[in-house]
């Protein structure tokens, strides 16, 4: 019996939940619609009505045969007086995937044409792009922003001299919501002692987020990327593209193995800027 009772308030606590969660809802769409305005009348009135039939002693049977034929008319009422705030509830709702689908790939391509331009120039970057993980702790210690991903805003960001250039940017979303962001650095003792600050600093961050940091050298131009404590080392725009594809757009953090052939490919293949500086 008493498992019964249990199960029973849990049930009315859940539906309780989902009706508060659907009329919320429903209130905060209409918020800014002319819609908004019907609702509240409708609601002033019901009030209004059910409070005067309520009191004994008036017996007001007109009003309350009109109040009944209210209610058991208002969903009907409901979905003419807003038709088209909810035929248009109803396209956003159906566009919401393939419309988040489309902003990470627009993200993925502005970053590419950035990377692969500052690349060229062997003007150094450190970009930063939010995934699950909440990235607020460093965006409140920078420089907040709010722009529309840009390959020319992430190059002009970075150009030398730029009052923005130290640090990085972090993305959210479609949105370039933070410059100058300070980093943390790896702790990692097998790291390269010639790796500079900002791909320690990828390195850092990648240990402690999931987030996707893309680095371009300042001194040789080659581009990186860091993930979960791994470099990707010396990609070029196409295989940059291909990791941003699965990482952001999919958000597929991939196998083991996967994992693993990164891994293996970091100590098997020689390092080349550590290289280039030897020859030097």
């Amino acid at each position: 019996m008493f498992g019964i009772a249990v199960l029973d308030a849990l049930r009315a606590v859940i539906q309780i939940g989902v009706l508060f969660l659907m009329i919320y809802a429903v209130l905060y769409y209409l918020r800014s619609t002319r819609g908004a305005m019907v609702i509240t009348g409708l609601f002033i009135l019901g009030i209004f009505l059910a409070v005067i039939v309520r009191v004994e002693g008036l017996n007001f049977d007109v009003l309350a045969y009109i109040l009944d034929m209210f209610g058991n008319s208002l969903f009907v009422a409901m979905l003419i007086i807003f038709q088209p705030e909810l035929r248009r509830a109803l396209a956003q709702l159906g566009s919401y995937i393939a419309r988040q689908g489309k902003q990470r790939r627009e993200v993925v391509s502005e970053i590419v044409a950035a990377v692969t331009a500052m690349s060229k120039r062997k003007c150094g970057a450190l970009i930063v792009v939010e995934r699950r993980f909440n990235l607020q702790t460093l965006i409140d210690d920078s420089i907040p922003l709010d722009i529309k991903i840009n390959a020319l805003v992430l190059e002009s960001i970075f150009f030398p001299n730029s009052p923005l250039h130290d640090g990085a940017v972090i993305i959210r979303n479609n949105r370039i919501v933070a410059a100058r962001v300070i980093l943390p650095l790896t702790r990692a003792e097998h790291v390269s002692r010639h790796l500079g600050t900002r791909h320690r600093a990828a390195l850092g961050i990648s240990e402690e987020s999931d987030a996707v940091t893309i680095v371009v050298s300042e001194e040789t131009g080659f581009i990186s990327l860091a993930y979960r404590g791994i470099f990707h080392r010396d990609t070029d725009p196409a295989e940059l593209q291909k990791l941003l594809e699965q990482l952001v757009v999919l958000k597929d953090d991939g196998e083991l193995s996967e994992t693993v052939k990164m891994l293996g490919e970091q100590e098997a293949v020689p390092d080349k800027e550590e290289e280039l500086r030897e020859n030097e």
